[in-house]
């Protein structure tokens, strides 16, 4: 019988033919490369200019900075906390320690009563399992005598206090671990900003770092210039002042020429802001540390803050708290040993010296150095004594 199968249809079987297909396949697989270089090769994003660089470079150690205050403001937080729960445990001790004497007096009391036989209440007072309820019992009370009820009433008053001690102690060791916890994020945070910050500037040229350089150079230049402005005017102003004085009826009752805040009667002012001027300035020198305060290196507010401290005056740790201290004043009104806080978030601080200048510790890589204070926006100024 013949087959009704249809003959396999053979494709391709001559030389030629396979030759064919080779060809097909090479030029499928070399349009498929190039289809897959031109994805690679899409356009990338523009490397950006040395002007974007320092703006990006410049706002990552001013989010540094303010990482650097949370830091401090959370450090010295569970410094505080960490002795109050020392001195909660300690005064626990101290409490757990007359509560055994409470319980040493009944004790006594139990023990005397037991070996003139029977159990007496207060016996069973000491080996009750809730002590408490079983004082509270009216007819209990009644029969102990003055010295018993005073030494049940000692022992309540001593288990109660312990109780509470203890609880203090445990709301402030959780709060102590918030503030690590705090401190931990706040120096990630730092450490963070300041990698990226050096990875921006290792990417740089030669030739870029070169004209880095010259931007930061046209910077305090133009900084320098507003600092000389100011005490070209100061000096009119103490002039003017100067000749005021000379005149009948010049000055004012105390003697103050009228031109300052009131903050330096009697020179007391200039006397505190001297010395702390003449420990500020020497530290100039000594590296900046985010955290540090001294004596080998500093942050903005750790030096202004060690620099007062020499004058016999406390500052707060950070820049938002001594912006708080003292008296404020006005930039055209300032005074050697005025503090100069920057930015609307005040990360940094600085202390006026004169003539538009201040020293100051600047940012990381950076030395504590003198400098115009038109090197940042201003935010305000303080009289801290």
């Amino acid at each position: 019988m013949a087959s009704h199968r249809k003959p396999r249809t053979r494709v391709l079987t001559s030389p030629g033919s396979r030759r064919t297909a080779a060809g097909l396949t090479t030029a499928a697989l070399a349009s498929v490369t190039l289809l897959s270089q031109t994805a690679d090769a899409a356009p990338r994003a523009p490397k950006p200019s040395i002007e974007e660089v320092k703006q990006k470079v410049d706002g990552l150690y001013r989010q540094a900075e303010v990482a650097t205050q949370k830091y401090n403001a959370a450090k010295e937080k569970a410094e505080g906390q960490r002795e109050t729960v020392d001195g909660l445990l300690d005064a626990a001790a101290k409490r757990a320690e007359k509560m055994n004497e409470s319980r040493r007096t009944l004790g006594t009391f139990a023990s005397a009563q037991y070996r003139t036989g029977g159990m007496n209440p207060t016996a069973q007072l000491m080996l009750a399992k809730d002590p408490q309820q079983f004082v509270d019992r009216s007819h209990l009370m009644e029969r102990l005598t003055g010295r018993q009820k005073e030494a049940v009433t000692d022992y309540q008053k001593q288990q109660a206090e312990a109780t509470r001690q203890r609880a203090e102690a445990t709301r402030s060791l959780e709060r102590l671990q918030e503030s690590q916890t705090s401190l931990k994020e706040s120096k990630r945070s730092v450490q963070g900003k300041l990698t990226e910050a050096r990875q921006l500037l290792s990417r740089l040229t030669a030739q870029e770092k070169a004209r880095l350089a010259e931007l930061e150079r046209k910077r305090e230049a133009a900084a320098q210039r507003k600092a000389e402005e100011l005490a070209r005017k100061q000096a009119e102003e103490e002039r003017r002042q100067r000749e005021e004085q000379k005149q009948p009826g010049g000055g004012t009752s105390d003697g103050s020429t009228g031109g300052g805040t009131g903050s330096d009667t009697g020179g007391s002012y200039s006397t505190k802001a001297e010395k702390a001027l003449a420990f500020a300035r020497a530290q100039m020198g000594k590296p900046y540390v985010w955290g540090a305060t001294g004596p080998t290196s500093y942050d903005c507010s750790g030096l202004t803050q060690a620099a007062w401290k020499a004058a016999g005056v406390e500052l707060p740790r950070t820049t938002w708290d001594q912006v708080k201290v003292g008296e404020r004043v006005a930039t055209k009104d300032l005074k050697p040993g005025d503090l100069v806080f920057f930015y609307d978030d005040i990360s940094h601080v600085g202390m006026y010296i004169g003539n538009g200048k201040m020293v100051h510790a600047p940012k990381p890589g950076a030395n504590v150095r003198e400098e115009s204070i038109y090197y940042m926006p201003i935010y305000g100024s303080v009289r801290p004594a």
